[in-house]
């Protein structure tokens, strides 16, 4: 049995809680592994995020930065989040309560009882290349955003137009993704339970409204009338591209899979700002 652990960066408590699992679990004859810096911390030998996805189960101290971060490297591995942060939606462990849920979760494993839940990715792509799977959201926008910006943006849905006008961008999220970016830019949510996608057009001159689509819908942008773009998944990867072009967004085949305890969702809902 493998347990890799994550910690937010620079962050003390990040730190003590991270030893305080690697010490319980050690002692019950658990191999530990803990990304880079964190072991730094504890002066011990680290290992890179990609080595989570060869283990059992994966575990993230911190908010829900650092949960995206593990679990974009996690790939089919459960993951269980503690969360340090303000609102948590990825995170449902407490500090106080997370070597109980750990040990919770690899006594789950051993047993071969470990439920999980399923949490949709986003793939987006073109002919040739493809990024890093989404947890939140997928973000297509011409060169840059604001006046003098205009980009002709295309949205199509199974086949289908939804929309074509000049735009900042277009946001493709998933429910997990639309209590972030996309509630910013005016997009509903979506509770974690619905099967369900949601199209921001971000800025629309003509006033397109979000959709919200099944979530085994393929979304095709294609951004027109500007020398250039971007599409950036998560707020992390991107990718610029000459202008026009075309990116299909779907959802990816490999969910990911969160173990522990459930989020709950209308809690967390109460800290946002």
């Amino acid at each position: 049995m493998q347990v890799g652990i994550v910690g937010q960066r620079g962050r003390d408590r990040a730190v003590a809680v991270t030893d305080e699992i690697r010490g319980r679990l050690r002692d019950r004859g658990v191999d530990v592994v803990l990304d880079e810096s964190t072991a730094a911390a504890l002066g011990v030998e680290g290992s890179p995020p990609e080595r989570l996805a060869d283990c059992d189960l994966a575990v993230s101290i911190g908010g829900d930065g650092t949960f995206l971060y593990a679990a974009r490297a996690a790939g089919a591995t459960p993951l269980v989040g503690v969360n340090l942060g303000e609102v948590g939606f990825l995170n449902a462990v407490s500090p106080d309560r997370a070597i109980e849920a750990v040990s919770a979760a690899v006594d789950d494993l051993e047993a071969g009882t470990l439920a999980v839940r399923d949490v949709p990715r986003l793939r987006a792509g073109g002919d040739d290349w493809s990024l890093e799977p989404a947890i939140n959201e997928v973000l297509v926008q011409g060169p840059r955003r604001g006046a003098g910006a205009d980009a002709d943006l295309h949205v199509v849905v199974d086949g289908s137009t939804y929309a074509s006008g000049v735009a900042d961008g277009v946001l493709v999220a998933t429910p997990t993704g639309s209590t972030a970016y996309n509630l910013s830019e005016g997009g509903p949510l979506i509770h974690p339970r619905v099967d369900a996608m949601v199209v921001t057009p971000m800025f629309a001159r003509d006033g397109t409204r979000p959709l919200v689509v099944d979530g085994d819908s393929t979304i095709e942008l294609r951004v027109e009338n500007a020398d250039a773009g971007h599409v950036v998944t998560d707020g992390r990867q991107a990718r610029e591209l000459d202008a026009p072009f075309e990116v299909s967004v779907e959802a990816s085949a490999q969910p990911l899979h969160i173990a522990g305890p459930d989020v709950d969702y209308f809690e967390a809902l109460d800290k946002l700002e």
